[in-house]
Parts: structure tokens; C-alpha cells; sequence
């Protein structure tokens, strides 16, 4: 991995891990505690719709991604607070609307020529020298709201009505709480794709949180073990001509089922 980094790419690619795993870790922490996970999901494929309508209007591709999955975001969010008992079904229909419409959009777009399978599953070794101050402004900007509102994100991830009356405006929060993953989604898709982003933002905070005592803990060790998970994988696509995104969640899920299993041989070894 070493002599790999004399590559510009490949430097580049650490670098996007590295940030990127990072706020999966912060934002991740966030979507488990909150048990949002099918709603994050919802948006990250629904970003899709981004993407044919960055292409369709000659837009940057981070431009209609974000902006899309905003959009999805807020609707999703402003269903889950009112329909509860229906907010999976809505989710799913906003979901696959998304996906629909970046496809028709690529469609009808005539000359268009883009590998939609980099978007898909990730293509971490082509970001380039520029995406990478977009990724340092948008991990700054989450980590700096994040550490704002650290406490009351505390508040509301584990007792909503408690938040409530300590003055904490919830409806707000969760609304910015949703908007935090959809920048996340912009900052992730190069890495690992939109179909494979829930994994990177599920996996790690769910082994943090059988090690941890608080939600600090839980971010920083979860932001740790996406750093390492995304670096090995970066290295096994490296030295086995693997696709990077896919093997990086493949060791994450390597990671996720070793866990378990050590949990379970712990329960039995106390009993």
C-alpha cells in the first residue's frame, strides 16, 4: 500500500476515505441511535434522481445530488413526524420515485456518457484534487453543527419527550439531523456508492455501540473503525484489481459478523 501512494489517485483516495469515514462515523452514530436507518437508505437512493438531473441539465453531479437528495430528505422527514404508522411505505414510494426518475431523466438525455456504475458502487480511486476541498468544507460544516448541537441531539436520540421539556426544539433538530445525511450522501457516494452507503453509516456505529459507555464514545470509535475498514478495503481493491467501494464493505461485514460471533461466545462463557 505504501509504494501505492506515490500515485496522486491513490493519495487522493486515502484522503477521501479518510474524511468520509469519518462523518459516517459522526452522522452514522446519529442514524442508529434514532433507529432511522430505512429512512437514510431512502435517501441515498433516492439521490439517484441527482443524478439524471445533474446530467440532464448540465449541472456538476454533486450540485443535483445534493440538491435532490434534500428535497427527498425534507419530504421523507416531514412524513415520518406526521404519518408514523405509515412512514416505511411513504419512504419506499419517495425511494423508488427518486430511482425512477434519474433513470428516465439518463433516458431521454441524448450523448449523455457517464459510468453510472461508479455512482452506483463507488469509484474512490477518480476523485480528484478538487473534491476533495468539498469534502473538507462539508466534514467541517457537519462536525462543527454536530458539535453545536451535541447536546441536544443527545437528548433526542434516547428520550424525545425528555428533549422536550428541557426546552430542546425537536421537529427542528430532526429536520437537521435529516439534512446531515443528505450532505453525507454527497461526501459517501464516491466511496462506496449510493446502493452500498447505508452500510458504511449502519456498520460501524452498530459494532461502537456494543463498546462504548456514551454517544461521544460511540462517534469516535465509530468513525474510527470506518476509517480502518475503508483503508483495508482500499488496500485489498488495490492488490487484488477489486472494485473499492464493494470490498470495503465487505470488510466492514466481515467486521459486523465477527462481532456478533464474539459477542455470542461471551454470553456463553459467562453462563
Amino acid at each position: 500500500m505504501l509504494e501505492a501512494l506515490q500515485f496522486e489517485f491513490m493519495r487522493n483516495a486515502v484522503m477521501a476515505a479518510i474524511m468520509a469515514s469519518a462523518i459516517c462515523g459522526v452522522i452514522g452514530t446519529l442514524v442508529v441511535v434514532n433507529r432511522i436507518v430505512f429512512l437514510a437508505g431512502g435517501i441515498a437512493h433516492a439521490a439517484y434522481g441527482g443524478i439524471g438531473l445533474a446530467f440532464f441539465l448540465g449541472l456538476p453531479y454533486y450540485v443535483g445530488i445534493f440538491g435532490f437528495s434534500v428535497i427527498a430528505a425534507m419530504i421523507m422527514a416531514a412524513i415520518t413526524l406526521k404519518e408514523k404508522n405509515r412512514a416505511d411505505t411513504f419512504i419506499g414510494v419517495v425511494w423508488a420515485v427518486g430511482m425512477a426518475l434519474g433513470v428516465i431523466l439518463l433516458d431521454i438525455k441524448e450523448g449523455y456518457n457517464v459510468d453510472l456504475m461508479s455512482y452506483l458502487f463507488g469509484s474512490i480511486l477518480t476523485v480528484p484534487s478538487s473534491e476533495l476541498y468539498i469534502m473538507a468544507g462539508l466534514s467541517l460544516f457537519i462536525v462543527i453543527i454536530v458539535g453545536f448541537y451535541y447536546h441536544d441531539f443527545l437528548a433526542m436520540s434516547y428520550d424525545q419527550e425528555f428533549a422536550q421539556l428541557r426546552g430542546v426544539s425537536v421537529k427542528p433538530l430532526y429536520f437537521l439531523l435529516i439534512g446531515m445525511i443528505a450532505l453525507s450522501v454527497v461526501m459517501v457516494i464516491k466511496v462506496v456508492g449510493l446502493i452500498l452507503i447505508i452500510a458504511l453509516l449502519t456498520i460501524p456505529p452498530f459494532i461502537a455501540e456494543r463498546y462504548t459507555n456514551s454517544l461521544l464514545q460511540m462517534m469516535l470509535f465509530s468513525g474510527f473503525l470506518s476509517i480502518i475498514f475503508s483503508l483495508v478495503g482500499l488496500w485489498f481493491s488495490y492488490k487484488f484489481n477489486l472494485t473499492s467501494g464493494a470490498t470495503i464493505i465487505m470488510v466492514a461485514a466481515f467486521a459486523f459478523f465477527l462481532s456478533l460471533l464474539i459477542d455470542r461466545i461471551r454470553r456463553h462463557a459467562v453462563k
